[in-house]
Formats: structure tokens, sequence, C-alpha cells
């Protein structure tokens, strides 16, 4: 069993973090005068909550332990980085951040966010991103250098927040898909991990060479990472998609009964 590895500050990822602290406290601070609705509070305690439990989750994931241990020693805590930025940290932050806010922000390339926020562009971009990610050159060039870690982190993290963007339609002027397509686009994400999840959990040999030549914690074998790791990116992921869909239905079914429920008459004296 390997020790864990020693303790190292990733000031990339920090220095993100602190940005997106940043960005909404200065919005909030010195934005909402020029673009909050009035009568509208510039921003609510559970978005803000919401927020910055995103940038904490970040945080815990990004960092050491967790990251240091994927990059040298468990696939498995490869995995649980990437799932917990492409599935668990965007939507809290598109939901933390007011809506007022994202629109100030995205309005100078809103035709291009307009196009890269359809859902079946967004849903590719997505994938293909996520795909190419499990590729062994990308595998081992994360490993091997702090600069690559960061770009496919970023193109996965930016891709991420695109893919949620139409099921979370935090401004008006792109707004979320209808509950009905919201559930199927969220199912068909749901679906489409299968493959290369399936790959690493019944693989019978090393996946990466890579992560057959370190020392594994716990004294996991790399065939028992693997199977670990596929596990979590399919029922891991499946389990946040599938929550979505469920909050999707009954605020849906809900909204739904209300409108039918029949409205009191009122009596004419």
């Amino acid at each position: 069993m390997s020790a864990l590895p020693a303790f190292h500050i990733h000031w990339d990822t920090w220095g993100l973090i602190v940005a997106l602290a940043l960005y909404l406290e200065f919005g909030v601070s010195r934005l909402a005068s020029l673009y909050a609705p009035q009568g509208e509070p510039p921003i609510t305690k559970r978005q803000r909550q919401a927020y910055y439990a995103g940038l904490l989750l970040l945080g815990l994931v990004s960092t050491w332990p967790i990251h240091d241990i994927g990059e040298t020693s468990l696939f498995t805590f490869h995995m649980i980085e990437h799932i917990s930025m492409s599935l668990a940290v965007p939507p809290l932050l598109l939901y933390g951040a007011p809506w007022w806010l994202i629109r100030a922000t995205v309005k100078p390339i809103l035709p291009l966010m307009r196009w890269l926020t359809h859902p079946l562009i967004a849903l590719l971009l997505f994938n293909v991103v996520l795909a190419g990610l499990h590729y062994e050159v990308f595998i081992e060039a994360m490993i091997s250098s702090e600069l690559a870690h960061f770009g496919v982190h970023a193109a996965l993290f930016i891709s991420a927040i695109l893919m949620w963007w139409p099921v979370m339609g935090p401004i008006p002027d792109l707004p979320r898909l209808e509950p009905l397509p919201r559930m199927g686009y969220l199912f068909l994400q749901s679906l489409v991990p299968t493959i290369p999840a399936a790959f690493f959990t019944f693989a019978s040999g090393p996946v990466y060479d890579i992560y057959d030549s370190f020392d594994h914690l716990f004294g996991w074998s790399t065939v028992t990472d693997q199977t670990i790791a596929g596990l979590i990116m399919k029922l891991g992921g499946g389990l946040i998609l599938w929550t979505a869909i469920a909050i999707t239905f009954f605020r849906w079914n809900a909204e739904e009964e209300r409108l039918d429920r029949p409205k009191p008459v009122s009596r004419v004296h």
C-alpha cells in the first residue's frame, strides 16, 4: 500500500475558485444597480449557498488529496474529480449565479452562446470532450503536465456548463427546455457514458499503462481500480442525472396539477 501523496497547493485551481467567488461578489455589490431588476433581490440566500457549495465541491475534488491521488495512484479518484466537475459543480453555479449577472456576462457573445447552447450542439460538444479526455494520450498528458491538465479540465468544465445550460436556462434570452424535452435530454445524457463506463468496468487488464505503473492506495489492483472507476462513472453520474430528471418531473407534475385545479367561484351579492 502506497502512502498519500505529499501536500501540494494547486494555485491554478484555487485561482479559479477565487476568481469565481469574486465574480459573484463583485457582480452583486457593484453591478446590481445597473442590471438587477427593480423590486427583485440581487441574489437570494439559497442562490448564494448553492454557488458556494459548487465552489467548495470544486475545491474538494480538484486539490489535495483527491486530485493528487488521482494523478499518482488511483484512476477512481481521477473519475470522482471529473464526474464532480462536469455533473455536480456546473448546475450549482448556474443556479446560484443571479440570472441578470449571467446575462450581462454573455450578452457580448449572445449569438455564439445561442448556437453553443442549442441542445444537440451542447450535448455533442460535452460528450466529445468527455470521450476524448479518456484517450491514453490525454491521460498521460494530464499526469505529466500541469498546463495540459488545466487545459483539459478547462475544456471539460466549459463544455459541461454548455451541456447544463438547456436544463438550467439561467437567462430568458436562452431559456431552458420545456419539461418533457428536458427529461429526454437528461435521459440521453445518462445513456451516453454507458460505453466507456462498461469498458472500464469489464476490462480484464490495465486500460492505461501509466496507472498500471503506479503504487496503488488501499492495496487495490489496477483492474479493481478501473472497475470501481467505471461503476462511479455510470452509477454516480447516472444518480445525478436521474435526480435532475426526477426533480423536473415532480415540478412539472405539481405545476400541471395547479393549473388543472378548479378555481373557486366568487359569489355576486
